[in-house]
């Protein structure tokens, strides 16, 4: 027998957290992880766009992590230890870090800001930076509201941002896409 994907408990705007406790639609927690769930949905998209086998494995990997990371916001933080939520491990940070030196590597030096675009592939990994800095600002206010989310949670989502952008740099690269310079209009 299918399983149904209504049930119909969300229809007065409320829902459960992973443990069963009951919130509002609106709450900053389900914002937190339905923003996860945003950029692991381009994420996917943007790995559709991209033809190259480091980069696709790395992104499956990111979506893992965005799986856990997301099943870790979802989750009362009162009931946590009493389940089996996967865990985010520094290692997962070294990982993005090892990988936005390899790119690094290979990469012009930035001489000025860059406009986004100039490839779907490159566009839409911006896109999925822009979504993963949205991702951590609501994880830092979740914490200043004394809201419980794990530290590494905020460290990783600071890293991955900082590796999409390389990593949109890195595609540019690869496809021989020019990067757009951003060029200030100056008022005289």
């Amino acid at each position: 027998m299918a399983i149904k994907i209504y049930t119909k408990t969300g229809d007065t705007g409320t829902t459960s957290l992973i443990g069963g406790t009951k919130v509002p639609k609106s709450h900053l927690r389900i914002e937190s992880y339905g923003t996860v769930d945003e950029l692991n949905s381009n994420i996917g998209f943007a790995n559709d766009l991209i033809q190259h086998e480091r980069s696709n494995f790395m992104l499956k990997e990111i979506q893992d992590r965005l799986f856990t990371i997301g099943s870790s916001l979802a989750c009362d933080p009162e009931k946590e230890p009493l389940m089996k939520i996967p865990d985010l491990k520094e290692s997962d940070i070294l990982l993005l870090e090892t990988e936005i030196d390899k790119m690094n590597e290979e990469l012009p030096p930035m001489k000025s800001f860059i406009l986004p675009g100039g490839h779907m592939a490159v566009s839409s990994l911006h896109i999925c930076r822009c979504v993963c800095r949205r991702s951590e600002r609501i994880c830092v206010l979740l914490d200043q509201e004394n809201i419980f989310v794990d530290p590494l949670v905020i460290k990783y989502l600071n890293r991955l941002s900082d590796y999409l952008f390389v990593l949109s740099r890195y595609i540019g690269h690869v496809l021989q896409v020019a990067e757009i310079p951003w060029k200030p209009r100056i008022n005289e």
